[in-house]
């Protein structure tokens, strides 16, 4: 028996990294390799066709953080992060609540809710223009009705909020589904025993369901906010970055500079200039998490 099972366990062991094998080999191809060939590009000058003509050491990243255009691509992004991933989550929080408390229509508004995640982004942004132009447009012929006149595709704050308008509709559901999931994960006992104290449902969500599902929600949030600072489709295809650069994004912007204007080191500097960025803004958030966690 003894001989038969060291066998048994040697194929076990091997069996495990064949299956790990896939994992390794896709993280390998698709998140280390690009990282190590954008850091590459962003120290050289790459010309299309030729490929890297020379180095120049650190003369992307000087160009890059003295560039108005790409901090006004981060700011941009920073108003479209702050504004959007609040609204949603407290619209999908208080959706979850709503329907964990099991009001007639419960299954039906789940699948609704949940429709638009499963609309390609580029298809709602051009949504969008139909929705939100002024040339007819639903939402800008709806609110001409009541004496609202808001130029929507045509001014910087107009662009910006349209947008996100659509981020929270379409991304709403994903919050709504996560935080579902940790209400549910909640003992039923517990909501009994707090409805005795409580006056309300109200009272119950803000005492206990906040707290007891804050850590499968602060996961949300941070899906959430690094989806969000990734964001392209949507503003890109709503307002292609206008009126002027007004509504252009960080990736809108890296994608024109590399792409169009085929300057690979500077845009290759620019996308590791925001990752670092958006990585202390990781870093700090979770600090914070694990302080309330604690």
């Amino acid at each position: 028996m003894t001989r038969l099972r060291a066998p048994v366990m040697e194929y076990g062991r091997v069996f495990r990294y064949v299956l790990l094998l896939p994992a390794v080999l896709w993280v390998v191809g698709f998140t280390f390799f690009p990282l190590f060939a954008v850091l590459r590009y962003s120290f050289a000058s790459y010309v299309l066709g030729r490929g890297i003509t020379g180095f120049v050491g650190f003369d992307n990243y000087v160009d890059v953080l003295g560039s108005a255009r790409f901090w006004h691509s981060v700011m941009v992004t920073a108003i479209y992060v702050v504004v959007s991933v609040p609204v949603e989550v407290v619209l999908g929080f208080l959706a979850a609540w709503l329907v964990h408390l099991g009001p007639p229509g419960a299954r039906g508004f789940r699948t609704i809710i949940g429709a638009p995640l499963f609309t390609l982004e580029v298809a709602i942004g051009y949504l969008g223009v139909t929705m939100f132009s002024s040339q007819g447009g639903v939402v800008a012929v709806l609110l001409a009705k009541i004496g609202i006149d808001v130029p929507w595709l045509s001014s910087v704050w107009g662009g910006i909020a349209a947008a996100i308008v659509l981020d929270v509709w379409r991304w709403t559901c994903f919050i709504f589904l996560i935080v579902l999931a940790g209400l549910a994960g909640i003992a039923s006992d517990l909501y009994d025993a707090a409805l005795l104290d409580a006056r309300n449902h109200w009272q119950v969500m803000w005492r206990l369901a906040i707290p007891l599902a804050w850590p499968v929600t602060s996961i949300a949030i941070l899906l959430r906010t690094v989806e969000c600072l990734k964001v392209f489709a949507i503003p890109y295809a709503l307002t292609t970055g206008g009126p002027g650069t007004s509504t252009e994004v960080v990736s809108a912007t890296v994608y024109l500079v590399t792409i169009q204007f085929f300057d690979f080191g500077k845009g290759s500097a620019m996308g590791i200039v925001f990752l670092v960025i958006v990585s202390a803004i990781l870093a700090v958030f979770f600090q914070q998490m694990r302080k309330r966690l604690a």
